[in-house]
């Protein structure tokens, strides 16, 4: 199972042409991904494959008060009426995960799915991977009820913690999916699925150049309109290559 994380129109596009099992679907994916636009979720909806959308309602860390959890549960709502397959979500900090928010979360997008007839799968994201005892998150999410975990293992480059995946499949016992993602390269997808990975999560994105002249650059970047690094985009090509090492 290859999850493809698009930020835009172009990026859904290039998922679908690459051959992407599912799509995770995202703004602000330099920030690590924040909640998308509704036009975006809308447009997802619609294409011919599963999507989960990430609610994230701000940048930073994942400790959210009274506002933040009631915009998560209003996202939730939407994934769902709009015909979303699942929906990416997390709380906590280092000290484990915030079971309170999480079980509420968990609660209604359950009741979502028994309203609409079919599910909305869960999906814990890389909050995890802040954890100080992964282990022990492992065990919480399980009881929560979460389908999968999308982690690096606690590493900067999931490629780098091929032992700690084989502990995490291990705990798992088949329990929850563990899904590899973070700096995930088509050349260690085998080890990762040597040691019981069977899915894997990646943005695809390769450096692109600004398509018009630069002083229009330069301008955009001087009013904040745009960032000084150069434009990532996802990919079609290396959608497939993920794909051929995943299959």
């Amino acid at each position: 199972m290859l999850e493809v994380c698009v930020e835009d129109a172009a990026g859904l596009a290039a998922a679908l042409a690459g051959g992407a099992a599912r799509v995770e679907l995202c703004a602000a994916l330099d920030l690590g991904g924040l909640t998308p636009p509704a036009s975006l979720v809308a447009l997802a909806a619609r294409q011919p494959l599963p999507v989960h959308a990430l609610a994230r309602p701000r940048p930073g860390d994942f400790r959210y008060d009274a506002q933040d959890r009631a915009l998560v549960r209003a996202d939730l709502t939407s994934f769902a009426q709009a015909g979303l397959a699942g929906a990416v979500i997390g709380g906590g900090g280092p000290e484990g995960l915030d079971c309170a928010a999480l079980s509420g979360w968990v609660a209604h997008a359950h009741d979502l799915g028994a309203a609409r007839g079919f599910p909305l799968s869960l999906t814990l994201h890389r909050v995890f991977d802040l954890l100080d005892d992964p282990l022990a998150g492992l065990e919480t999410a399980v009881e929560l009820g979460f389908d999968r975990i999308l982690t690096s293992a606690g590493a900067v480059r999931a490629g780098d913690a091929v032992d700690r995946f084989a502990a995490l499949v291990r705990a798992a016992r088949g329990r929850i999916a563990i899904m590899a993602g973070g700096g995930l390269d088509p050349a260690v997808v085998a080890a990762l699925r040597a040691v019981g990975v069977t899915e894997f999560h990646a943005s695809c994105r390769v450096a692109v150049s600004w398509p018009g002249p630069d002083a229009d650059l330069a301008r955009l970047v001087a009013l904040g309109f745009a960032a000084d690094q150069p434009a990532r985009q996802t990919d079609p090509a290396r959608v497939a290559a993920f794909r051929a090492a995943t299959d």
